[in-house]
């Protein structure tokens, strides 16, 4: 695989949030830069897993049947926005909001690599092995910063954002398969919405 690219690239705009099914563009995310600037420093990681939910017709969606909350309410939004939720009362998840206005898509981010702030993750995240600071969605936030406080934040703004480096992610190498931990969802259990890239090395 070629280096990765460090150096910084196309912030992702409204439009690009706003383009394609859910299914179409929870693969799209992966190659891109999820980029985060805290209170105690700056980390990035190439986005390599993802999820799709597709609103309120999805059983897995929290805005299934157009369940409106104050928790869900920001899924209603336009895409482009971050949606960040505590799942077990403990891991902090990242999505991204997709679609047009009252859509209520979103994609989860599952994983991610490392490629940005290494000695501020590494501090992050103790004594757990670099193979796993950013392995699942609840480990992407705790080692790049995502916390509550991200919930609707504008993700072509300054202190979260998406870029697009140019990255390649060749179909042969991706992976797809059911969602995790959906098992409620009815039909919706075996749709084929995780999207896996496994980038090869030489």
């Amino acid at each position: 695989m070629a280096a990765i690219p460090t150096a910084p690239g196309r912030k992702l705009t409204r439009t690009d949030y706003a383009d394609g099914s859910p299914a179409r563009i929870a693969r799209y995310f992966l190659g891109k830069f999820l980029c985060v600037r805290a209170a105690d420093g700056y980390a990035e990681g190439m986005i390599v897993e993802t999820e799709a939910y597709g609103g309120a017709e999805d059983a897995a969606s929290h805005a299934y049947l157009n369940r409106r909350t104050a928790r869900t309410e920001i899924m209603f939004a336009p895409g482009g926005v971050a949606y960040v939720y505590l799942c077990y009362g403990m891991h902090r998840l990242f999505n991204i909001i997709t679609g047009p206005k009252d859509s209520a898509e979103a994609v989860l981010v599952r994983a991610v690599r490392i490629t940005g702030g290494h000695e501020l993750v590494r501090a992050r995240r103790g004594r757990v092995a670099e193979k796993d600071w950013a392995s699942g969605p609840g480990r992407v936030s705790a080692a790049l910063g995502i916390g509550l406080h991200h919930y609707g934040a504008d993700l072509a703004g300054e202190s979260i954002w998406i870029e697009d480096r140019g990255v390649k992610v060749p179909r042969a190498q991706v992976t797809t398969g059911p969602r995790v931990g959906i098992a409620y969802a009815g039909e919706w259990v075996h749709v084929p919405w995780r999207f896996i890239w496994a980038p090869r090395t030489k």
